[in-house]
Formats: structure tokens, sequence, C-alpha cells
């Protein structure tokens, strides 16, 4: 299939596949410690979608709040979605350890920032523009 008649630009195209995959992700704080700020959101996403561009997937939405991040992934079938989902949390876990020290250790997470748990949904069914108003709309108060 060709991408210039193709009419929906969820739909990609590999050599041998064509597909539309999504993924809801949620990941929160350990002991679900309010940590984030504005800025550490900001350089949070950053991370997130540096990580998601070295595994071809894309990072559609970012949001989140003082203890969790939500995340809209398009993936292609050859990534495993664990995979990205470790690599996601353990390199943001390093630079967001190496780059706010002061205010982790003043907060007391320990030497984990992550909760081992995360929620992890297809997207499937709902319209990417619901599930895109619904992240946008997880946003609290900073």
């Amino acid at each position: 299939m060709s991408p210039r008649w193709n009419p929906n630009p969820d739909i990609r195209t590999g050599r041998h596949v064509t597909y539309n995959l999504h993924a809801h992700l949620v990941f929160v704080t350990k002991y679900r410690k309010d940590v984030f700020d504005d800025a550490m959101l900001e350089r949070c996403e950053e991370i997130m979608r540096e990580v998601c561009g070295s595994f071809e997937t894309e990072l559609r939405e970012f949001n989140g709040g003082r203890d969790h991040i939500h995340l809209l992934v398009h993936y292609p079938p050859k990534v495993a979605l664990s995979k990205l989902i470790n690599s996601l949390k353990g390199v943001s876990s390093r630079y967001l350890r190496a780059e706010y020290t002061g205010r982790i250790n003043r907060i007391g997470l320990g030497s984990v920032f992550w909760s081992r748990s995360y929620f992890a949904g297809s997207c499937g069914g709902a319209p990417i523009s619901i599930v895109r108003q619904y992240i946008e709309g997880q946003k609290r108060p900073i």
C-alpha cells in the first residue's frame, strides 16, 4: 500500500506489513510520591520521545500529574511492548535522577524512581482522538 494512496495517516506500512497499533501507557512514581513539576514533566517528555524514536515508535501524546505520566504510543508490530516500557522507564529514571538529584532526594524516593507496575492498554477499538482527549485531561494542577 503506497503512502500517497493511504487516506488514514495512522495506518503505517513496513516492508511486509500494514499496521495501526496504539497503546496507552501509564507509569506511576514509586510510592506515588509527588515529584513532578512542569519543568520535570517537559524533560520527561523529551526523554520519552528520544527513547520512542530509538524503537521506531512515535510518542503521539504525553501528559502527567505530580505522581504519574500518560503516554500514547504508535508502535510497529516488531516492537515488544514490554521491552519498550522497560527502556522508557529505565532510561527516564537514569536521566531524571541525574538531572534532578536534589529534588528527588528531598522527596525521599530512595534508589528507585518508578513503581515496578504500569498500565498498558490497547487502543485498537477507541478512536485515537478520544484517547488523546482523555490523556490531555489528565493534567493535574501542580
